[in-house]
């Protein structure tokens, strides 16, 4: 896999996350994400995933964990370096208990001892690097965690659109049930129509009313959907109840082709939970040096310098003083297999991330068949609807025309209107479908959300 392109895209990538559009108040501050930031009188696609990057709790998460391998690569990495301890004591005694002549009521002393290790079967060195990968592999997740939760973001802001159209189309419907009905009254009164048809013309317009309360509920839930996934948490004061004016559009009017072959090569080779599991893995090995170290002899160089109390007085001008330079080594010839039960548990953890790889390996290989599939699908469907919004809108026009020629019935009519109505929810949902299917794609294969590229 290339991991050195990922190492400089992830770089790219967090450059890119500091560069945010400019809008009216910073989305922290003092480095973290400001708890009061207002709920925005105009909400687009590219604010939510600026807002996002620097407020979802799983890439805050994510960023977290990447301090925290830094502090475990400090710590095995201190194993490296020499150690330096101050040591000291101060004792007081009955002289009749005291083991010295004179008998001294009082002892002490004070030692500086500087401790390098030279040899520890390579376990140092082992330790450390797998630390390093480690840490390689957490800034990889966070790539990951990022292209999915913009993803999310894309996701649900598409869904507010979708309803928020959904509420204009059924609300469209309403008023032309609404003129309908009032054309029907004024017929009835003209002595032109039934009672029949003006009962009929009310029932069609209650029935399009639960669809259009259905519908505004789904905007509503949808918004919630959005705030969740920005992780916008201030609901004090306005924020409760405010809701951001949502700019944007679903409308589709090109097709962007991809090749199978090539989504599924570049999604081996893009994608950071692969790159993250093949770190995981080389750290893994090195996992395995260090667990087996502990049977090898483990040798350090130690120099250090005593102060003692010397003499018949026990002040600091009676003290005797001087150094002591010298090797340490131990072996441990027998632990009772411990070190054979930690290098067997590495060598399993290695196994499994092997296995991990190629089941990873394989779910995204699915994971690009199906958006391909999907996408596919979707440009058929926005391809096909658009064909039968226009067919529908016609036969509505034509219908009213007949209608009001008195060739065509009120039934007619109210047919028409329904299938037009359908003929739009569906084609705002092929719309919908085509964004989420093209986003999942790109996702799919590792590409970086086009907001960080541009």
């Amino acid at each position: 896999m290339n991991i050195s392109r990922s190492i400089t895209v992830f770089a790219a990538l967090c450059g890119l996350a500091g560069q945010l559009p400019a809008q009216p108040e910073p989305f922290q501050r003092d480095g973290q994400p400001d708890p009061n930031y207002a709920v925005p009188e105009e909400l687009n696609l590219r604010y939510a995933l600026a807002f996002a990057l620097d407020n979802n709790h799983a890439i805050r998460q994510a960023r977290e964990r990447i301090k925290e391998q830094e502090g475990i690569v400090l710590e095995v990495s201190s194993q490296q370096l020499p150690t330096v301890a101050v040591s000291g004591s101060a004792t007081g005694n009955d002289p009749e208990v005291s083991n010295t002549i004179p008998a001294q009521r009082r002892d002490w002393g004070i030692a500086v001892q500087a401790t390098q290790v030279i040899y520890a079967g390579g376990g140092v060195r082992a330790s450390t690097r797998s630390a390093s990968l480690s840490r390689q592999a957490a800034e990889l997740e966070l790539q990951g965690i990022i292209n999915e939760q913009l993803l999310a973001v894309r996701t649900r802001f598409y869904t507010v659109l979708l309803a928020q159209q959904m509420v204009t189309v059924q609300e469209q419907n309403v008023r032309l049930l609404e003129e309908q009905l009032k054309d029907a009254q004024n017929r009835f009164e003209a002595g032109s129509i039934s009672n029949f048809e003006v009962l009929r013309a009310r029932v069609a317009l209650a029935n399009g009313q639960p669809d259009l309360i259905s519908a505004r509920n789904d905007y509503r839930l949808a918004i919630e959907e959005v705030r969740q996934v920005l992780g916008f948490s201030n609901v004090s004061g306005e924020n409760l109840a405010k809701v951001p004016t949502f700019v944007g559009s679903l409308e589709v009017t090109d097709h962007e082709t991809f090749d199978l072959h090539d989504a599924l090569v570049r999604a081996r080779s893009n994608r950071p939970e692969l790159q993250r599991l093949s770190k995981l893995e080389d750290a893994g090995e090195e996992l395995i040096t260090a667990s087996h170290s502990s049977a090898l002899p483990q040798v350090a160089a130690f120099g250090r310098y005593d102060w003692v109390r010397g003499g018949p007085g026990s002040g600091w001008a009676n003290r005797r003083d001087g150094w002591t330079a010298g090797l340490q080594a131990q072996w441990n010839i027998f632990d009772g297999r411990a070190t054979a039960g930690r290098t067997a548990q590495a060598k399993s953890r290695l196994i499994q991330t092997k296995l991990a790889v190629e089941e990873s390996v394989l779910a995204i290989d699915v994971e690009v068949r199906r958006a391909h599939s999907s996408l596919t699908e979707a440009w058929e469907l926005v391809d096909a609807s658009g064909k039968v919004v226009g067919q529908a809108d016609e036969a509505l026009r034509l219908a009213k025309v007949r209608y009001s020629a008195g060739t065509a019935t009120q039934l007619d009519v109210l047919t028409s209107q329904v299938e037009l109505t359908r003929a739009r929810l569906n084609q705002l949902q092929a719309f919908y479908r085509y964004n989420v299917a093209l986003a999942s794609l790109h996702k799919a294969m590792g590409d970086a959300d086009s907001y960080l590229s541009n």
